[in-house]
């Protein structure tokens, strides 16, 4: 039998990144077997059950017999419930229409198809760092020139924008923009995404808006998307899904939005890999945006209510720091003045004091010195952790 060996490896493969969150996860669940309590703080999973409503169209979908193929774009109804809900959500107008929604086991998959739509090798990519780690994978793997710019704690988490400014030009093929942020929760402002929109304007780059936390959103201003500004509907691939909203993690139901002809070439994408997403899957989808809207209104406020509750006990913490996040459900506190070291403070701070967490410099460069925390977990959760974190912080080897 012919052996396989590492040099066999196609090259791009080494150029792939991962997710260190699952990988904090399966440690986490280690130590939990040995009978130690761990506050699961790593993951960003909506730790709510699914709306029986949704949970029962797919049920119901299952014994109606949608169990077979479906187009690789996603089933027309859903396309178009999407379509709708996505253009009264974000005040589009004229709307989208079903033409313009593709469908995908996730919203991962649907950047990387888009993503694999849009960029060969050497043509510039721009996002944000700290980030969700698929962005820089994806278009790592895809060969692209990369320009990463930081976020600034000191804006809140915003860019800054004449840093961006300086960094795009008529070779910037495409931005990736996430607000609500992950990791960090920091919000754009509309004057951030109206200076983005004349940039893209100008520059004649295409802008993929991962809006998966819109509605994980905190202020009393109407959440904006970049895509309602004037001229951004057809150079805006807006990206959501079901995951975070409806606390649907496992369901794998996620899309993106975009302009006719791009959809058609992603579907291509789509074709060519995972075929089509599960029809009763996307059947709960339908009936999760046709359903009440409570259980999205009453999850987010009792993420509000942890933030809060998080926020306020880390910064009594000696040596962290961490601003009111404005959107998703992640806190990113300052560990500078303990370590450098924020990969290790994470492992440590799992160790030995039972509490998952992420460090900052997973996300990227500009992470380093933070760590993350999902306060998706319960009040009782949020406060041992706290706990367990100023009893176990001091013991850090600096």
């Amino acid at each position: 039998m012919l052996a396989v060996h590492e040099d066999r490896l196609a090259a791009a493969v080494a150029r792939l990144g991962s997710e260190n969150a699952f990988e904090i996860l399966a440690r986490a669940r280690e130590i939990e077997a040995r009978g130690r309590r761990v506050v699961h703080m790593e993951i960003g999973e909506p730790d709510f059950d699914t709306p029986e409503h949704i949970k029962k169209a797919a049920v119901d979908a299952l014994y109606d017999n949608h169990t077979h193929y479906t187009p690789s774009s996603g089933m027309p109804s859903l396309r178009a419930a999407i379509a709708e809900y996505a253009s009264r959500f974000r005040g589009i107008a004229p709307g989208w229409e079903a033409h313009n929604v593709v469908i995908a086991p996730g919203a991962k998959p649907a950047i990387w198809n888009t993503l694999s739509a849009l960029l060969d090798p050497g043509d510039e990519f721009v996002y944000f760092d700290p980030a969700y780690p698929a962005y820089a994978s994806a278009a790592s793997y895809l060969d692209a020139k990369i320009h990463a710019i930081p976020l600034l704690e000191s804006r809140n988490w915003r860019m800054d924008l004449e840093e961006l400014e300086r960094r795009v030009s008529a070779k910037t093929k495409v931005v990736v923009i996430n607000s609500p942020h992950n990791p960090t929760g920091g919000v754009l402002t509309k004057s951030d995404l109206e200076f983005i929109a004349q940039l893209a304007q100008r520059f004649d780059f295409l802008v993929l808006a991962d809006e998966i936390y819109s509605r994980n959103f905190y202020l009393d201003s109407p959440y904006v998307s970049i895509a309602s500004l004037p001229g951004m509907r057809e150079r805006t691939i807006v990206v959501d899904g079901f995951s975070k909203a409806y606390a649907m993690t496992g369901w794998r139901l996620g899309y993106a939005i975009m302009p006719e002809r791009l959809a058609r070439t992603v579907t291509l994408f789509n074709n060519n890999t995972f075929s089509c997403v599960a029809a009763f899957v996307q059947m709960a989808g339908i009936a999760a945006l046709a359903g009440p809207d409570e259980p999205v209104t009453r999850m987010n406020e009792i993420f509000r209510t942890r933030r809060d509750r998080l926020v306020n006990g880390l910064n009594q913490i000696a040596g962290i720091s961490c601003l009111l996040p404005e959107g998703a459900f992640y806190a990113f506190p300052n560990v500078a003045s303990v370590t450098d070291d924020d990969r290790g403070l994470a492992k440590f701070l799992l160790e030995g004091g039972g509490v998952a967490c992420g460090g900052g410099s997973s996300f990227g460069a500009a992470g380093k010195g933070y760590l993350r925390f999902s306060y998706a977990a319960s009040l009782d959760d949020i406060d041992w952790a706290l706990e367990s974190i100023a009893k176990t912080l001091p013991k850090f080897a600096r």
